[in-house]
């Protein structure tokens, strides 16, 4: 893969917006009771952030790394998970949130693995969502944006670990 840079496809404020009416969904969504945010490490921090910031209900947040990826660009297709809650999600309105759904292999195992935890409820919000790449049957409850088969980078989106940094979103041209 090139370490050529291609446009920027969402900037900062850009994406900060849509967090922010994401945010303000939840928090209709879930009135009057509490949400636990789980941050899928690291891709998902900065994202994270932008949106628990805009929800009002009560937010605990916890993380999660699961991955079937390993330095590379493509899936193996076998999820392992290599840190798990902090905390008890045993009757609790759970929401994902999620870098990027592509296959939708990871997140389709880290929804069932959770479940079994029995939650009240599960819910996915994903800053990008690439169904062209999807093998699996899962959708996001919350998605910032539908993006084309583009390797991404930036906002917390990697690239062997560089460009998480980058305040907006990008792509890699290989």
């Amino acid at each position: 893969m090139s370490d050529k840079m291609g446009t920027v496809l969402f900037t900062e404020e850009q994406i900060r917006a849509r967090a922010a009416e994401i945010g303000a969904q939840i928090s209709k969504d879930y009135e009057g009771e509490g949400v636990y945010l789980i941050g899928t490490l690291r891709g998902a921090v900065v994202w994270m952030a932008d949106i628990m910031k805009n929800i009002t209900c009560d937010a605990e947040i916890d993380f999660v790394t699961a991955s079937s990826y390993g330095s590379g660009t493509t899936s193996s297709g076998v999820v392992k998970v290599k840190k798990d809650l902090d905390g008890d999600i045993y009757g609790k309105n759970v929401i994902i949130i999620e870098d990027i759904i592509d296959t939708g292999t990871t997140l389709k195992f880290l929804k069932g693995y959770l479940a079994d935890r029995n939650p009240k409820s599960i819910k996915i919000c994903t800053l990008l969502d690439k169904p062209s790449r999807r093998v699996v049957d899962i959708e996001a409850d919350y998605v910032g944006f539908s993006i084309d088969n583009l390797f991404v980078i930036g906002y917390g989106l990697d690239y062997d670990q560089k460009y998480r940094n980058l305040p907006y979103v990008s792509y890699l041209e290989g």
